[in-house]
């Protein structure tokens, strides 16, 4: 079965709520200091380096790895990242005005946040759309390097995580990990296209009984 493409409204509404979900992930995590991979972990490092907000370095670390998109990859999911992007980065600046946390297990931030960004993901990648940053570059270091990207994910977020001890205390580092954990859990159990495509010989009976639904010409 061939799925039909999303509308742009589909594309549009689903994003945005797929940016609630992850700009909320990342309260979370910034209301324990924790921290995540990827292009968000890098803006969330440098919060700490800079004075500037985590909405802004995010959207600007994001910038360049927007050329990789439309070069190697397609026009629509460079359009739908950079909607996502910006959508993350102006809702996670906005969700603080609106939700006032007083106390928050860490644990329950990283299990509860990672979910949430888990998920938003999810929603971005059903709809051609990503977080971005490194995800991107790893997709072109495979495409034009064959260096495989699950393995620069590793390695970059190992990195990130390893560059946090500095900044933050290393029980949150390590529960930091957990977070990761629960977010790639979420992403590779429920990130299986083959599982949501019918069988051809599924596909084959539907269409039988559609057909004798109607009358037959001649």
């Amino acid at each position: 079965m061939k799925n039909a493409s999303h509308s742009v409204f589909e594309d549009v509404f689903a994003l945005l709520c797929a940016g609630l979900f992850v700009a909320f992930g990342i309260f979370l995590f910034q209301s324990q200091e924790l921290m995540v991979g990827g292009a968000a972990g890098l803006a969330l490092l440098a919060t700490y380096a800079t004075p500037l907000e985590f909405g802004l370095l995010f959207f600007l670390i994001n910038l360049p790895f927007y050329y990789l998109a439309w070069r190697h990859i397609s026009k629509r999911f460079m359009i739908n990242t950079f909607i996502s992007v910006t959508t993350v980065s102006l809702f996670s600046e906005w969700v603080p005005h609106f939700v006032d946390i007083s106390r928050v297990d860490p644990f329950f931030a990283a299990v509860f946040g990672g979910i949430l960004i888990g998920v938003g993901m999810l929603i971005m990648f059903r709809h051609s759309s990503s977080l971005g940053g490194l995800g991107i570059l790893a997709y072109y270091l495979q495409s034009q390097f064959d260096i495989r990207a699950g393995s620069f994910q590793l390695v970059a977020d190992t990195c990130i995580l390893s560059l946090s001890f500095v900044f933050i205390d290393a029980h949150l580092v390590l529960i930091s990990i957990l977070a990761a954990f629960c977010l790639n859990m979420v992403i590779s159990l429920n990130h299986r296209p083959e599982r949501y495509t019918l069988p051809a010989v599924k596909k084959s009976q539907a269409d039988d009984e559609v057909e004798h639904l109607h009358p037959q010409n001649g």
